[in-house]
């Protein structure tokens, strides 16, 4: 079974709750339960049956790598998190807006790689098509 990359999770979690974030509104989510726009409460199991793998994969990746890898602090301010336990009383909250911006560098890299890859297919494959065309029309 192949593990879901940076890329796919992210993505995951993008799709599944852009609409929450972008649409949260301060009195009726603070009555639903959701107290702040930045961190965004997931459902690791809800991602996990998504991405078809276990709960504790999605969890481990967050907890573990994501937020090691991209929280960050500056000077004597707090640490941003980019993956938090608990904020209030929200359960495994991700800092929406740092998972965007993390979302798009990788969707970046990701692309330039396509067209690296792309490019060097197109090259090999005129390499061996001009000899072969040369060869045929002599």
């Amino acid at each position: 079974m192949k593990v879901p990359s940076d890329l796919e999770v992210l993505d995951a979690i993008y799709e599944e709750y852009y609409e929450a974030f972008a649409n949260f509104s301060q009195e009726s989510d603070v009555y639903n339960g959701r107290k702040g726009k930045i961190h965004m409460p997931i459902d690791c199991k809800l991602l996990a049956m998504r991405l078809g793998v276990d709960s504790d994969i999605v969890f481990g990746r967050l907890y573990y790598h994501l937020e090691q890898k991209y929280g960050y602090a500056r000077d004597n301010a707090p640490r941003v998190a980019f993956f938090s336990l608990a904020v209030g009383e929200d359960r495994h909250c991700v800092n929406f807006p740092l998972l965007a911006s993390v979302l798009a560098g990788l969707q970046e890299e990701s692309n330039k790689f396509r067209l690296a890859t792309w490019l060097s297919t197109l090259a090999i494959v005129i390499s061996i098509a001009a000899p072969l065309l040369e060869w045929i029309y002599k």
